[in-house]
């Protein structure tokens, strides 16, 4: 069966999806499966790699090969999949306890060396398969079974660690918007090097509309900034609200046209090429309204050909490795 004749349909495993009613997981793995058929890659050339925690089921829903390792080490294990055999397209899915506690240092790392993963983060703010302990980005003074008087922890923005950590593609996205997730998800597939997708995603057992201020209906005109490139940021009812910079600050703040003198000539135009992330930052930072959409993206040389351009190097120089010579060799010593 050739690419272009795949659906769907034929991305979804023979499992059983095994998720609470109404998990925000569903609509993620839907949307994943419907921009399967879009990449351009063979079915085959395409792996799902996991954690733990409820969104680390993943790989059993794709009809594709995939791995379900351990807590925190997706990241490692996608590297050396994607060192291995360049070729693969390598996704690995996490969530905001797997990927920023645990597994907050490989995270970073994948990241840093800009390998060519595409990292899709299920942000629910709460622990859901250990039933319901707060997270690295669970809001301050959340109650939950491990703080139950609140929790004192700041919380981790994953956009800003991501930023932090050099990358080179960065998006969010809600669960509750299928098609933005589509374009978000496609956009990342197609960036070269490491991809960063941010998904706020409901858990409603243990942590239920903790992101309605952004997704309910009566809030998501002034709190959800949607980005596009090159066009002012704009949001609101009829787009009478727009993010402008503050210089004397260096902080972004929400205006409102018309109001002081306002008009749309002040407000921020998105780049989502510029080098310099600074700005990316500051809007990523954003807790309302919450940037949606690309926030980052700009173009530098992927780790995995750099490190097959550099053994390729070192064999033109002395030669491929030999290592029963290397066993047999002048090296070794023997122990009386």
């Amino acid at each position: 069966m050739s690419q272009g004749t795949l659906t769907k349909k034929d991305f979804v495993s023979n499992q059983e999806v095994r998720w609470c009613p109404g998990c925000g997981d569903y609509s993620v793995l839907s949307s994943v499966q419907s921009v399967m058929p879009e990449i351009g890659v063979p079915k085959e050339k395409i792996v799902f790699i996991s954690g733990i925690g409820c969104s680390s089921r993943f790989p059993h829903y794709m009809n594709t090969y995939g791995f379900h390792t351990i807590h925190g080490r997706a990241p490692a294990v996608a590297t050396g999949l994607k060192l291995a055999n360049p070729d693969l397209s390598v996704w690995v899915i996490t969530g905001d306890g797997d990927g920023l506690s645990i597994g907050g240092n490989h995270f970073i790392h994948a990241i840093r060396r800009n390998i060519g993963l595409k990292i899709l983060l299920f942000n629910n703010k709460i622990y859901g398969l250990t039933k319901g302990q707060y997270s690295p980005t669970s809001n301050v003074g959340t109650k939950a079974k491990s703080t139950p008087y609140g929790s004192l922890d700041r919380t981790f923005n994953a956009v800003s660690v991501a930023i932090g950590a050099g990358a080179t593609f960065i998006a969010r996205t809600i669960d509750t918007d299928p098609k933005h997730m589509q374009e978000t998800f496609k956009r990342a597939s197609e960036h070269n090097g490491t991809a960063f997708v941010e998904i706020l995603q409901n858990c409603v057992i243990f942590n239920d509309k903790i992101h309605a201020p952004v997704t309910a209906p009566a809030n998501r005109d002034d709190n959800q900034l949607r980005l596009i490139h090159g066009k002012p940021m704009l949001f609101g009812k009829d787009n009478k609200k727009g993010i402008r910079l503050n210089a004397q600050t260096y902080s972004v703040e929400v205006v409102e046209i018309g109001v002081d003198g306002i008009t749309e000539q002040d407000i921020l135009v998105h780049d989502e090429n510029v080098p310099n992330p600074s700005l990316h930052f500051l809007i990523g930072d954003l807790n309302l309204p919450a940037a949606l959409g690309v926030i980052r993206s700009v173009e530098i040389p992927k780790y995995e050909d750099e490190v097959h351009d550099q053994i390729k190097h070192i064999q033109e120089l002395k030669g491929k490795g030999n290592l029963n010579k290397l066993l047999k060799g002048n090296e070794t010593w023997t122990i009386e």
